[in-house]
C-alpha cells in the first residue's frame, strides 16, 4: 500500500468500549480501538470516559485536551482501524 497520501479523518464519535468511529477524507467509515493503547503513558488518562468523551478532530487527526496534547498518527487510524460496512 503507497502509505504517502494516506486519508486524514474529517469527523470522529467516540464510542462504548473506548472505540472510535471515524470517517475520512476518501469516504471510508472505519473503527479504531483506543483500548489497547490505554496501557501507555500518554493515553493513561483516556480511561476516564468523561476525558475520552471529549475527543475532537484538528488536522487530519483526532485529539483530546484543549492544545490537543493527546492525539494519534493520523496513519496509524487509518491503517490500524476496521472498515465499518455501511
Amino acid at each position: 500500500m503507497n502509505t504517502e497520501m494516506l486519508p486524514r479523518v474529517k469527523q470522529v464519535e467516540p464510542m462504548s468500549d473506548y472505540r472510535l468511529s471515524l470517517s475520512f477524507t476518501n469516504g471510508e467509515k472505519r473503527q479504531f480501538a483506543v483500548k489497547p493503547y490505554l496501557n501507555y503513558t500518554v493515553y493513561r488518562s483516556l480511561a476516564q470516559w468523561e476525558i475520552f468523551k471529549q475527543v475532537m478532530v484538528s488536522n487530519g487527526t483526532v485529539c483530546w485536551g484543549k492544545d490537543g496534547h493527546i492525539d494519534f498518527d493520523p496513519d496509524t487510524l487509518y491503517l490500524e482501524s476496521q472498515i465499518v460496512a455501511e
